[in-house]
Order: C-alpha cells, then sequence, then structure tokens
C-alpha cells in the first residue's frame, strides 16, 4: 500500500525527530510529506512510532493509505531530488 504522510510541528527537535522518522519509512517528496510504500504492519508501526513523538495539543500529522489501484491512478509532474536514497520497485 501507498501511503501519503504529512505532517505540521510546531518544535525543532520534534520536527527533526519526526522528518527522521518518515525518512525512515519512505520518501520525502515536499518538505513536510512523505510516500511510503509499506504493508499494513509496517505503516502501523510508522504511525505509533509518530504517535510517540508528536503533542497532540500543537502538532498534527495525517496519513492517507492509498490501495494499489488508487496508487496506480496517482499522477506527478515536474523532477523531484530526492533528500536521502532512490528506492525501486518491481512490481
Amino acid at each position: 500500500m501507498l501511503a501519503l504522510v504529512a505532517y505540521d510541528i510546531t518544535d525543532q527537535k520534534r520536527l527533526a525527530k519526526v522528518a527522521k522518522t518518515c525518512e525512515d519509512y519512505g520518501l520525502r517528496v515536499q518538505y513536510s510529506i512523505f510516500e511510503c510504500h509499506l504493508t499494513p504492519s509496517r505503516f502501523e508501526d510508522l504511525w505509533e512510532e509518530l504517535l510517540e513523538l508528536i503533542d497532540p495539543q500543537s502538532d498534527r500529522i495525517v496519513a492517507y493509505r492509498l490501495d494499489a489501484k488508487t496508487s496506480e491512478r496517482t499522477r506527478t509532474a515536474g523532477t523531484m531530488a530526492c533528500s536521502r536514497k532512490v528506492v525501486s520497485y518491481v512490481v
């Protein structure tokens, strides 16, 4: 499954921890948006880690989970510079 994870974190230390956690699970496509190709159990791992890092009174995270059919209809345009590593998926 493809999960699109976005966040708005108010504290710089928490922001860095959330970004690092997301980088461990997916590919940064915008400053605070990640595409994560995960199994359902890996998604739950990511979500639990993020919940432990944020302050729910001042921060927000959101994850849109897309099934295979929906993710196939995703459109992109333009270039993207990867912030970390290139990941290839073979289907």
